[in-house]
């Protein structure tokens, strides 16, 4: 018996209506990102490992998939590596290229190899897949895609203005009802490990607050503690993790926590300019919120830190990003401040679709089925489908002339709008019968005005 063909766990097929909902998805977000000024490049969907590798912390690098070397390349696997049970060299010995995690760092490789072509700030939008080794669940995928927008070149927090009104923007526009931008700075974090006294420790400390609305409490104590963080550290820094009150009021309060920290209230300061002037032009349906718990998790980001999550459905982040101020240090390229956000497209599929908010038009199939009623009937059809399709009009004509409930069945499964039917008798007259297929509705059109009809 032949296997049965499946796919792996984490990766999914897309039938015809999804790709078009998709699609919605992705022309909605593109009409705002270049309404902002951003313009697209791609990169390769595999980088090499040394891109990747050291730039998403030691949670983040356990998630890369890595592409093993394959022909004469295995044989300079490092065996004394392997043999000094040195694994994570072995490793890289075998496999010198990865899946792209994101599509950030790839981007400041891109932007440090072709920095004598681009015209800084560059501003660039990317819609891509990417690929991490994750443990499938709902709404997390192995492969999926990511609708970034960065800005490089620039420290202005004029761009983390745009970026929140681009949230905004780009959810109202796809029906999101309610929605939250959280907002962080990742200077306020650090001001936070300084004032505990373990700023050494800054790393550890976030990747586990960045952990609190799914571990709780205890396990980011926990996981604290298993990192070495003392225990008069965290007892300075629990407070935090239940401050209230409105984001004016929680500002407040962390500027007396961090009064003898420069850089903590940097980091409110600058939070406090985006704060007032997204007030200033104001939003649709956003809440924006300041969350002192929001770390993101990544390594790079050294000022403000996004998360957006939409209200009333059981789904993680749906957007995110941040300030990387020395992304493209890490290759060689210093002093280039950059602030990017990504759309997590499959995220915001699964709202759409749990929220019943895709517009009707997007499952709408083929505008026009030609009946097949016979040989000469089928020649006359062809020849007014190549009108319609030159008209820009969808159209086909199905292939034999089965029986008309095998013909109509087709029309169904296809979601065709429009039937049309032409047999001797509308031949002869020179007419088209058009059936609305929704409606039921049906009328004859003399054959010259069907173009016509379907313009209007």
């Amino acid at each position: 018996m032949a296997q049965k063909p499946a796919i792996p766990k984490g990766t999914r097929d897309f039938l015809p209506v999804e790709v078009a909902r998709r699609n919605y998805i992705f022309d909605n977000i593109k009409k705002s990102f270049k309404k902002y000024g951003f313009a697209p490049i791609e990169t390769p969907s595999f980088e090499l490992s040394s891109t990747l590798m050291g730039k998403y912390g030691e949670e983040g690098d356990r998630l890369i998939f890595r592409i093993l070397n394959s022909g004469e390349k295995m044989k300079k696997a490092d065996i004394e590596a392997l043999q000094a049970d040195n694994l994570p060299r072995f490793a890289n010995s075998l496999a010198e290229k990865a899946l792209r995690y994101d599509l950030t760092v790839p981007f400041a490789r891109f932007v440090v190899q072709h920095q004598n072509d681009l015209s800084f700030p560059f501003k660039r939008y990317q819609i891509q897949p990417v690929w991490r080794a994750d443990r499938p669940q709902h709404g997390r995928y192995q492969e999926f895609f990511q609708c970034d927008a960065d800005v490089v070149g620039s420290d202005s927090l004029v761009y983390e203005v745009d970026f929140v009104m681009l949230f905004d923007e780009v959810l109202t526009s796809l029906g999101i009802p309610d929605f939250t931008v959280k907002i962080n700075n990742r200077k306020i974090l650090s001001g936070i490990a300084e004032v505990s006294g373990e700023s050494d420790k800054i790393i550890d400390i976030t990747v586990a607050i960045d952990k609190l609305d799914k571990i709780g409490e205890d396990g980011v104590i926990k996981e604290l503690l298993e990192k070495g963080v003392s225990e008069s550290a965290i007892s300075k820094i629990q407070p935090l993790f239940t401050i209230t009150g409105s984001t004016e009021e929680r500002l407040q309060q962390m500027k007396t926590f961090l009064t003898k920290s420069e850089i903590g209230l940097k980091g409110i300061e600058e939070l406090e300019y985006v704060l007032a002037q997204v007030n200033e032009l104001g939003v649709q349906r956003a809440t924006i919120e300041f969350d002192v718990t929001l770390a993101r998790g990544l390594n790079y980001y050294t000022g403000a830190i996004f998360e957006v999550k939409a209200n009333g459905v059981k789904m993680g982040s749906i957007c995110g990003g941040g300030r990387y101020d020395d992304l493209t240090g890490l290759f060689g390229m210093k002093g280039m401040s950059g602030v990017g956000i990504s759309f997590g497209a499959d995220r915001i599929y699964d709202v759409l679709t749990e929220l019943k908010l895709f517009p009707k038009e997007t499952d709408l199939g083929l505008t026009l089925l030609f009946v097949n009623f016979g040989e000469n009937e089928q020649a006359h059809c062809m020849k007014l489908v190549h009108q319609c399709r030159k008209a820009g009009i969808d159209s086909e004509i199905y292939p034999s002339n089965a029986k008309m409930q095998k013909q109509m069945k087709y029309a169904n499964d296809r979601g065709v709008q429009y039937v049309a039917l032409i047999g001797e008798e509308e031949m002869n007259k020179g007419i088209v019968n058009i059936k609305n297929m929704e409606s039921g509705e049906q009328i004859a059109l003399e054959t010259e005005k069907l173009i016509s009809f379907f313009q209007k």
